[in-house]
Formats: C-alpha cells, structure tokens, sequence
C-alpha cells in the first residue's frame, strides 16, 4: 500500500508510521507541517527506509495535497493531523477550528478529487481514515455507562467541539459524494514520544526535577487508558479491513482516575529513580484549580472492533506505564530540548 498519514511527526501519529513501514511492501508518506507538537526526532528510527517520505506541507493547503496524493499514488489515507490539548483549545480555540475543522475539510475536498479520477480498481480499493478521539462524546457519570459508537455527541470543549465537527464531515463527503471513509474514536493514548505538555509525560518529567504534580480539582476524573502501540496496530486494522461508512472505537478498557495514574507514576519512580532525599514522589502531588468544562469520566466499549476486527489491546496499563517509564529514563536525547526550549511548564497536562 502507499499510505499518506497526515500528522505523522506527532504521537499517535509517528508510532503509525514506526508500524507500518516495518512492511517492506508499504510506502509510507508522512505530511506534517511541524508545529510545537511534531517531531521529526521521533521518526528518527525510520527516516532513511527507502519506503518512507516526509512532506513539511500544510493540511489546509489543498493544492499540495492533492499534488502529493497523485506525485506518490495514494491508496490510503490516514488523517490524525489534529490540535489536540484541551488547555490549548481554551486558551486559543482559533487554531483548533481551523487545523482541525478547515483542516479536513480541505483533506476531504483533496481526496474526493483524487479519488474521482482514479481508475475503477484503485477507486474501490481507495479508503480516508479518519482518527478521532472518545471526547467527542461529552462525558459519562462516575459509577455508569460507557461509549459506544452509537452514543450522542456532546462535545464539551473547544477542542472537542472542533473533532466533533470534523468526524461530521468525514460523514457528510460519505454520504454526500460517496467518497470511502472509516472513522475511529479512540480513549487517552499514552507511551514513548508523549509530548510533554500531557499528564502522563508531565508528571513522569517533573517528577524528575522534583518539582509540583499538577492535579486538577482532586484528581477524580476518570479516563481509559490506551498503549499508542496497541493503538496503532488498531488503526492499520481498519483502514485496511473496516467496512467503508463505519467508525469504530479503540479503547484499553483500562479505567483509571487521574489521581490513581499520578500515584502509581510516583510508586514506579520511588523503586527506579528514587528520590535523593530519601523522600517518596507522591509529596510532590499539588491539587489545583479545576479547568472550564472538565469532562468527569470517559469510558470505551471497544467490542465493535474486537468482534469485526479481530483486535485486542495487549498490553495493560502496568505494563503500559512502566515501559513507558523506562523509555523516558533512557531517551532523555529526546524529551529535554523540548522541555527547555519549547515547553514552558506552564500547562497542566490533564486529558
């Protein structure tokens, strides 16, 4: 297959492009324009495969995507190009609708151009993924319920709202125009290359300058925690055997309320890296104001895809977690130029 994966230089985005050039009879097209949270350091394993591409190409910029789709013979595309922090959104929602909004919109206008002049058997072979969150679903009570890819929207941020918005595109160029589209949703994602501005990767880091745990309110919140690398190897699954009009949702079925992450972070630390003072992490822990809008709990049903699929996450969250752990322990290479350089510390991390 020629893959184009749109947000390839990002988390989510650069363990799919790790995965799938591992198959020498994949091209893999990278499209990233580079913004704070693309990183070209986490491609780093990858960047000389013959089967791999990088573009430094705008989403909005439909010309060029369209240019690149007929330059490289697309048959997939992989669309996780996305701003994706809740803080940021509150702060400047502006960048959320027009990356993620407008974003799409000219990937879908680029695609369906494509993929009307494509010969009959490239046509039907032709697929848009499109990657979204379990945000877009609002939130769950505590104690009941759980996502399901029937369930409502009810997007409660601006970040949210913009993915929300976006998956209704994806749908409307289906239903519309007949262009071959599946859709997933997945839960919170974590693992190596966590850019650090998010909960897990924060509290790892600033655990090791000694410095606060940032909790908002006290540290209820539920979410379901997801391996990018199970992740990714859930998202190859359906953009090569989902059914075209379906979405999908990719969950760990690994509930965990923020606090309880933040402890076991800290007891994970206190056996690998233990203080000098002799003094536990979890003295580190500081409750702050809770944000606008916090979702209280999010919870996936993921039987859809284990049924029709065939997947299953395979690694649980402990194991998730310490591994996670031991590779930021040993890829400081990576994470402190961005620390120093581009992450203030200013931002809380909560997903």
């Amino acid at each position: 297959m020629n893959i184009l994966v749109t947000g390839g230089a990002g988390f989510i985005g650069s363990a799919v492009c790790r995965l799938l050039v591992q198959n020498p009879e994949n091209k893999v097209i990278n499209i990233d324009k580079l913004t704070y949270a693309g990183n070209l350091q986490s491609l780093k394993s990858i960047e000389n495969f013959r089967n791999y591409k990088h573009y430094c190409v705008d989403i909005c910029d439909e010309q060029k995507i369209l240019s690149i789709l007929k330059d490289e013979n697309i048959d997939k595309i992989m669309h996780l190009a996305a701003e994706s922090h809740v803080d940021r959104s509150i702060d400047g929602p502006a960048a959320f609708v027009e990356t993620n909004v407008v974003g799409t919109f000219r990937m879908l206008s680029a695609a369906l151009t494509y993929w009307r002049e494509l010969p009959t058997d490239k046509k039907v072979d032709f697929r848009f993924h499109h990657i979204s969150t379990d945000e877009v679903f609002g939130d769950l009570p505590f104690n009941e319920g759980i996502f399901t890819e029937t369930t409502p929207y009810a997007p409660s941020s601006p970040y949210s709202a913009s993915k929300a918005a976006s998956d209704h595109f994806v749908r409307a160029w289906h239903e519309t125009y007949g262009l071959p589209v599946v859709l997933s949703n997945c839960s919170n994602n974590y693992g190596p290359f966590h850019f650090p501005e998010k909960l897990i990767p924060l509290v790892i880091l600033n655990a090791l300058h000694e410095i606060e745990l940032p909790i908002y309110g006290q540290g209820n919140n539920v979410r379901d925690w997801l391996f990018v690398e199970d992740h990714a190897k859930a998202l190859e699954l359906v953009v090569t055997q989902g059914f075209i009009g379906e979405s999908y949702n990719i969950g760990g079925r690994e509930e965990r309320t923020n606090l309880s992450v933040v402890e076991t972070i800290c007891d994970i630390l206190d056996m690998k890296r233990p203080r000098a003072s002799g003094k536990n992490y979890r003295e580190l822990i500081t409750f702050v104001t809770d944000r606008p809008g916090h979702d209280r709990r999010y919870a996936i049903d993921a039987a859809k895809i284990e049924a029709d699929l065939g997947w299953k996450p395979t690694v649980t969250f402990e194991q998730g977690l310490e591994k996670t752990i031991d590779w930021y322990l040993d890829n400081e290479w990576w994470w402190r130029p961005i620390r120093e350089k581009t992450y203030t510390g200013e931002r809380l991390g909560q997903a």
